[in-house]
């Protein structure tokens, strides 16, 4: 008899929404906005959606109607184009590159206001109290801008599939809370200081255990507990303490 995954009872905000992560694969593939590939696009959205709906599955239908468009488009640049003279060919990518050149122009006013609301905080810093330096006045805010939403929801994705092949399929029930999910988390990283994103997750390589600690890691970055980074382009996923929280 099936289970149902345990309830986390955490908001993490997790979906920014379909257009953001269609906006990222388009930045990450390095091609024009104006120009997607479809096919390519469509298969790794794909791969992602597969991903937030093993997380939430109550939380993908607009991941879904997206999904939807990827494929009729897909279809349509498939079919044959008419021959008449002068029958303009209708490419069926216009209104999903408007409204992502639309969002793009929203997203990028949003990120120079928090940079612009970052820069006036330091400049007008909250004044110490009783004597006491102000926490991390000596030294820079953690960032978590090196690495997306989206890196770690493919890693995670990449994880699953290398993990759970290995395992026997089994219902589990584990009805543990996220708090003791994040405590283990943080445990790991102040005894190792920094370590592979993949080694965050530890045996046994259950569906819930790894659901578990995946939302307790984007709910430490989200509280900026913990600072995930990938120094190199495509390459391996470090997570490790914040300043502030060591």
């Amino acid at each position: 008899m099936a289970t149902a995954p345990p309830d986390y009872q955490v908001d993490l905000d997790v979906f920014r929404g379909p257009l953001d992560l269609l906006l990222y694969l388009v930045k990450r593939d390095e091609v024009d906005i104006r120009d997607i590939p479809i096919a390519r696009v469509a298969e790794q959205f794909k791969a992602h959606l597969d991903v937030l709906h093993l997380i939430d599955v109550e939380r993908v239908g607009d991941f879904l109607v997206l999904a939807a468009t990827l494929l009729e488009i897909k279809s349509k640049l498939l079919l044959p184009r008419p021959e008449e003279a002068g029958e303009e060919f209708a490419d069926p990518r216009l209104e999903l590159v408007r409204q992502l050149l639309e969002y793009k122009k929203y997203k990028d006013a949003t990120a120079r206001l928090e940079a612009q609301a970052e820069r006036v905080a330091r400049r007008q810093p909250r004044r110490p109290v009783a004597g006491v330096p102000l926490p991390g006045s000596t030294r820079d805010e953690p960032t978590v801008q090196a690495v997306e939403l989206w890196d770690l929801v493919g890693a995670f994705g990449r994880l699953l599939r290398e993990t759970l092949t290995q395992q026997q399929h089994a219902i589990v029930v584990d009805a543990t809370p996220l708090h003791v999910y994040m405590d283990e988390v943080e445990t790991r990283l102040r005894a190792a200081g920094r370590l592979p994103f993949e080694a965050l997750f530890t045996p046994p390589y259950t569906r819930p255990r790894l659901i578990g600690l995946f939302l307790a890691v984007l709910e430490l970055t989200k509280q900026q507990r913990l600072v995930p980074d990938q120094p190199d382009p495509f390459g391996p996923i470090w997570v490790a303490p914040a300043p502030l929280a060591e």
